[in-house]
């Protein structure tokens, strides 16, 4: 079994989720998140336009920063509809969240703490 088999909260790994994803993920998530980005179906709330547009109109400044402390500067938004911008921003940030968020549980199979949590 690897990390990517277990359908527990990375909460349970230490890992903390931002208050702007209202969501709880599993390792699961995570490796389909970041082999397959939210539009295949990994995760769904990001490429939902209702939900992608809610979550902006909460948490969009905060996402934004998210996005540019990561990349250092926000994707490009030319011929994006208001609700296609909401899902490209928070999809963008469930992505880049998630492959943070893989290499940590990474590190904690590489040291053999699996099996201690």
């Amino acid at each position: 079994m690897t990390i990517w088999d277990i359908e527990e909260s990375v909460t349970k790994f230490g890992i903390e989720l931002p208050e702007w994803l209202e969501y709880d993920l599993d390792c699961a998530d995570i490796h389909a998140i970041t082999h397959g980005g939210c539009e295949s179906g990994a995760f769904m709330p990001a490429v939902t336009y209702h939900i992608a547009n809610d979550t902006m109109a909460k948490h969009g400044d905060t996402i934004l920063e998210y996005i540019e402390d990561c990349l250092g500067e926000l994707p490009d938004v030319t011929g994006q509809s208001w609700s296609g911008m909401a899902v490209l921003f928070f999809s963008t940030a469930v992505e880049l969240l998630a492959s943070d968020i893989e290499a940590r549980l990474e590190e904690i199979e590489d040291s053999e703490q699996i099996g201690e949590q």
